[in-house]
């Protein structure tokens, strides 16, 4: 029957699924990346589909010290079954494209959801297993203290910062999950004629996915350390943050820590900085647009005494009895 047909944009969301699957066997899915000053360009373990990658050597050797197990890919199973059941996935989205019916549509909808449900409880397993599970002879033992990642962010983790996130598999993942939904909703609520709403639905989803950037985020006072000198944040009119290139976040106490920091790694491109605006600290500058105001009347925590205006009549309006020593981000930056 001609009602039991796929519409155009589901088959075509179905092959993109199916690509998107094809692809993600062959590239990272997730990555978990960890930083600390002793290693400021950071290390990083890449989990493929069929292996371990990255640093993965000098993170077993920093996992002795606390008594983690070492990782190896022969040590899960999930590595030898996994690039099968994507592929098995890839070859279903096909085969659903050439039945062209709906009823399978919503078939492989659900399997898929249900695969990805699984999915993420073994791996929060996998990391709670080895957070926990440690040698009670280790060099290094911090009474009460797990190593466990987190699933999804970020945690400390004693003087690493440990950040877990979907790495290119990963996000063609979800890419093809999205793809599979829209198709669902579509084949399941939507007649052929009423095909603008979920296609204004999909532009929408996927601009979220592929062109999100990450914000500066309010500070947690008394709670958020900074990144670079590990005192605990306790001044909004100071705070300064860093989203780097692969949206990564920092939280500084003095713009002169961000400084100090900045130096300590390579710069991006994309890298974005971002000073709080001294006379409303609930509002971000753009480090690279903002007026800094060097002064010695007013300390700042890490004694930078640096602060950042939105222009330079505001700066001077705050000191009317002093000529105020202005500067923009890239004078401050050769401090």
């Amino acid at each position: 029957m001609k009602e039991d047909k796929l519409s155009t944009l589901s088959r075509i969301l179905l092959f993109l699924s199916g690509v998107a699957l094809v692809i993600s066997i062959f590239v990272p899915l997730w990555r978990i990346d960890l930083m600390a000053p002793q290693y400021p360009e950071g290390l990083k373990l890449l989990i493929y589909p069929n292996n371990i990658g990255g640093d993965v050597e000098i993170i077993n050797g920093l996992n002795h010290y606390i008594g983690m197990k070492t990782l190896h890919t022969k040590d899960f199973v999930e590595f030898t079954i996994l690039p099968f059941i994507i592929g098995f996935y890839a070859i279903l989205c096909f085969l659903v494209l050439i039945l062209n019916r709906k009823k399978w549509v919503k078939v492989l909808f659900f399997l898929f959801l249900l695969f990805g449900i699984i999915a993420m409880i073994d791996f929060w397993r996998w990391e709670y297993n080895y957070g926990h599970t440690l040698d009670k002879n280790a060099a290094i033992i911090v009474p009460g203290m797990s190593y466990q990642p987190p699933l999804i962010g970020f945690k400390q983790l004693l003087n690493f910062g440990a950040y877990s996130f979907p790495d290119i598999g990963g996000w063609l993942f979800i890419f093809a999950g999205i793809c599979l939904l829209v198709s669902f909703i579509k084949e399941s609520y939507f007649r052929t004629k009423k095909l603008v709403p979920i296609n204004a639905l999909l532009i929408f989803t996927i601009s979220l996915v592929s062109c999100s950037t990450k914000n500066p985020e309010p500070v947690k006072l008394n709670f958020d350390n900074c990144t670079y000198c590990k005192m605990t944040i306790a001044e909004e009119k100071f705070v300064a943050e860093l989203i780097t290139q692969n949206r990564k976040l920092y939280k500084f106490d003095d713009i002169i820590c961000m400084i100090n920091y900045s130096k300590t790694r390579t710069a991006k491109s994309n890298d974005r900085y971002y000073i709080a605006n001294f006379i409303n600290p609930k509002q971000f500058l753009d480090a690279t647009k903002a007026v800094f105001l060097k002064t010695e009347t007013i300390k700042s925590p890490m004694q930078g005494n640096l602060l950042a205006f939105s222009e330079k009549e505001a700066a001077a309006k705050f000191f009317p009895t002093e000529v105020p020593t202005l500067a923009n981000w890239q004078q401050i930056q050769q401090r």
